[in-house]
């Protein structure tokens, strides 16, 4: 079998093959073997295993799962605009009081223009948040990105949000569950839940009110009970499962661009993402978008 290296992806044969990673890291451990750091693709996860555990993928492997990525990914977009459209005329009658019909809509034309929220996304991951950047440009989003690590984020986050003063919040990275744990109400079990913790506590105290700044907070597997209570709007992971790198874009979306008028309804936010209740959840939350009108001509 080819010799596995750093960069290569791979999968576990224990697992099932089921998560697709990249070796970050191959290292010598005291029981003689030689082991490698993995990074999941997809999903927030990072994990440990023996080389002989692992199952180097194929080109064409790799280039079909990046396919089916990108599929979802697009579908999940599609849904997304088709969304917005059907809300855009609704909310403009709302601000113009423009009748209904045809004739009343053509004389009354008034042209507006989108302010939604914006977002500060602190990530542990600097792959994972270049793709949730590219993801918010994409969707209209602003967004302010920084890779810190999890650990880092509580000392960092309190200069950040007074530089760029965001609506939304998005404090993720990497998180799990320590090996033979059974008490999943300890923080002390999970690997990093405690910095989202912490940086949450940050936030509140410069923003108390969860409609004036919404966070969203947590990564695989992370103490979602202990986010919440901290002051996060929304966290993962209730059942404590893999997330995907995309959920909490898909979250900060639908806050971004749902009415200052509008309660958003949890059942759309949690099942528009790609791990839905299982992976996310949260508590019930005005959105962050504001329509203008009239749209300047200059």
């Amino acid at each position: 079998m080819e010799k596995i290296k750093v960069g290569d992806i791979v999968a576990r044969c224990s697992y099932g093959c089921d998560v697709f990673f990249k070796v970050m890291e191959i290292f010598p451990s005291d029981d003689g073997r030689e082991y490698a750091r993995l990074k999941g693709l997809d999903m927030r996860l990072l994990a440990t295993s023996p080389l002989e555990d692992l199952q180097k993928l194929e080109p064409a492997q790799v280039a079909s799962f990046w396919y089916s990525f990108m599929s979802k990914n697009n579908e999940h977009m599609k849904r997304i605009f088709q969304r917005r459209q059907q809300e855009h005329s609704f909310r403009l009658s709302r601000a113009t009081g423009c009748g209904e019909s045809e004739k009343e809509k053509k004389e009354n034309k008034i042209e507006c223009f989108d302010l939604p929220g914006a977002v500060l996304h602190l990530d542990g991951d600097g792959d994972y948040l270049d793709l949730c950047l590219t993801t918010y440009r994409q969707l209209g989003i602003p967004a302010y990105g920084y890779r810190i690590a999890e650990e880092d984020q509580v000392k960092e986050l309190g200069d950040l949000l007074l530089k760029h003063r965001p609506d939304i919040l998005v404090l993720t990275g990497h998180d799990g569950i320590k090996k033979g744990t059974r008490d999943f109400s300890n923080l002390n079990n999970y690997h990093t839940s405690r910095f989202f913790l912490e940086a949450v506590k940050v936030a509140r105290r410069y923003e108390k009110s969860r409609d004036d700044l919404i966070i969203f907070a947590g990564a695989c597997q992370s103490h979602y009970e202990a986010l919440l209570e901290a002051g996060a709007n929304f966290a993962s992971s209730p059942q404590r499962v893999l997330i995907h790198a995309f959920d909490p874009v898909f979250v900060v979306e639908k806050i971004a661009y749902t009415s200052i008028y509008d309660p958003i309804s949890l059942k759309d936010i949690i099942s528009g993402t790609i791990t839905g209740f299982a992976g996310i959840g949260g508590l019930e939350t005005r959105g962050k978008y504001r329509l203008g009108v009239p749209k300047s001509p200059y």
